[in-house]
């Protein structure tokens, strides 16, 4: 907080409104990804009940202590039970490969401590449906890494436009060159643009 105060004036008056930084390691990284294919291309209330629906579709014993279903059980729920609580049939498709890909080893979820950021997209972007944002949002949310910058993230360019005065939405460039100053912090100053964002549209802090 101090380092971005100081290095820009309007993430200053952001902080001033959100207060302290409350960003958090949420979830480990299997649930934090099915969390973020679920949450694609969704308003976040939208999002958030289908997520709930999906999840009551398991059963406690089918779940992990995130209260996540397990790879197993995510990959053997019915295709037509995942439609009716919500999920799309190209995201249901998503969630399964996903599901199989953890089940069987091929995604090294037991050790992206140790990997970089970029050795992490590559790595997961490798299963169908996760792209570029789905894995920054789980290098922000489940490995706590402090300087991401999703800058195809359309909370952050909005937010940012509307903070700094712009007329349009800032391009991916423009982004990079603004959050220079906020390096090495650049996840923090994101989660103030979500929170500034959420305030503007009514929601609580």
């Amino acid at each position: 907080m101090r380092h971005l105060k100081a290095a820009d004036p309007v993430m200053a008056e952001i902080i001033g409104r959100v207060g302290p930084c409350r960003l958090t390691r949420v979830l480990p990284p299997f649930p934090s990804l099915v969390r973020a294919i679920i949450h694609q291309q969704l308003a976040l209330r939208a999002a958030q009940t289908i997520e709930k629906r999906v999840l009551e579709l398991f059963p406690p014993a089918a779940r992990d202590a995130s209260g996540f279903p397990a790879p197993g059980a995510l990959r053997r729920m019915h295709a037509t039970r995942l439609r009716r609580a919500g999920l799309s049939r190209p995201k249901i498709a998503y969630v399964r490969d996903l599901a199989a890909h953890a089940e069987d080893g091929r995604l090294p979820l037991d050790r992206l401590d140790r990997m970089d950021d970029e050795a992490i997209i590559a790595a997961l972007t490798q299963v169908k449906g996760i792209g570029r944002w789905t894995v920054e949002m789980l290098l922000i949310f489940s490995l706590g890494r402090p300087d991401v910058l999703p800058v195809d993230d359309l909370g952050i360019r909005l937010a940012f436009q509307s903070a700094y005065g712009l007329r349009r939405q800032p391009s991916a460039a423009r982004l990079r060159r603004a959050a220079r100053p906020w390096q090495p912090h650049r996840s923090v100053a994101c989660w103030y643009l979500w929170q500034v964002r959420r305030l503007d549209m009514g929601y609580p802090p």
